[in-house]
């Protein structure tokens, strides 16, 4: 078996994989850290991620219409020599036949990248690649509150920042369920709290409450409650606030998942509990979403939270390959289907 163990994949990322073992697989349901892992694989096996003939990419839809293609980018000489990489990008379509094929070749200098989504244990990709000696399956789930505090500390310090210990915790239990989303609010958070000048290098808990309880909790917060009690005239007036505010749609999605996640945890955690009681296990809730949270837990069962997880994965993927203005209507159709769903468990 090639299935990369959780404890064990930061540290595989940051040392590299072995350079003879061709295809690295990843997927999971956290679109974000799947996205920026399968980047940092592909762009750290070349000199050069900018060059195009060392850094392919393909999407995985030509790949279903055309296996042999991946056999002949992995055996192509770079226009310079040196080692290739080619990253696959997420399809609608079946191209395991493609991965299974260049698994079966010879492969010297190159390293294929599999970017995928959620894949059960049964997925023809995930089944060949963990059964495979020449492949690695990482997978890409949450980021738990450890994992969260090492992002918070490595991205802060790389901009020069350390942040105290009471600012961590209370910023780690903010974010989570998406690791574009978490980076994204680490930035804005690293962008404010280096705004003082050169002696101002530590980002305190004035900072994170400034920059956490600005948008994010007043317009995301009430957009996602809003779609998943069934609200749809809220969620088309919020949603139209929110890119008045400028933000990406990608965020408000990566949100949207990450209630999805918690919703689908609490309940499967605690099958004997009643609502009231799941929330109260709820961790960093303001008093004033209590009750909303309580009608979705009572209203949206394990079954329907997992098809609106996959939804909002599928969103998110399309908003990144869209144009700005086509990402917000997705963004934005996604959320009305969610607040559809909301409404039909309340009939």
């Amino acid at each position: 078996m090639t299935a990369v163990k959780a404890g064990e994949i930061e540290g595989l990322i940051r040392r590299g994989p072995d350079p003879r073992i061709p295809v690295i697989l990843v997927y999971g349901p956290d679109t974000g850290l799947v996205t920026e892992r399968a980047r940092k694989l592909a762009e750290d096996f070349v000199t050069d991620p900018g060059d195009p003939f060392a850094l392919v990419r393909i999407d995985g839809d030509t790949l279903a219409s055309d296996p042999g293609r991946l056999c002949d980018e992995a055996g192509t000489m770079g226009l310079f020599g040196g080692r290739r990489s080619i990253w696959v990008r997420p399809g609608s379509r079946n191209y395991a036949p493609a991965v299974e094929a260049v698994l079966a070749a010879e492969v010297a200098d190159a390293r294929i990248v599999v970017e995928a989504g959620d894949l059960a244990k049964n997925n023809p990709m995930r089944v060949l690649c963990e059964r495979s000696p020449k492949a690695l399956a990482i997978p890409c789930y949450a980021d738990d509150e450890r994992t969260l505090s090492d992002l918070i500390e490595r991205t802060l310090q790389e901009r020069g920042l350390r942040i105290d210990r009471a600012a961590r915790e209370v910023l780690a239990r903010s974010l989570g369920g998406d690791r574009r989303a978490s980076l994204m609010e680490i930035e804005k958070l690293a962008l404010y709290a280096g705004g003082g000048g050169p002696g101002d290098k530590v980002v305190t808990l004035d900072h994170v409450e400034a920059v956490t309880s600005d948008v994010a909790a007043s317009v995301l917060n009430t957009l996602i409650d809003a779609a998943f009690d069934g609200r749809r005239e809220a969620v088309e007036r919020d949603y139209r606030r929110f890119r008045h505010e400028g933000l990406d749609p990608g965020a408000v999605l990566g949100s949207a998942l990450r209630h999805a996640l918690t919703l689908l945890a609490t309940r499967l955690d605690n099958p004997d509990k009643t609502p009231s009681l799941m929330v109260a296990s709820w961790r960093g809730l303001h008093f004033k979403r209590k009750a909303s949270i309580e009608g979705q837990l009572a209203t949206w069962p394990a079954g329907t939270l997992r098809q609106a997880v996959k939804a909002l994965q599928e969103a998110i993927l399309a908003c990144r390959r869209a144009e700005p203005e086509l990402a917000h209507a997705l963004a934005s159709a996604a959320l009305l289907r969610v607040a559809e769903a909301g409404a039909r468990r309340r009939r």
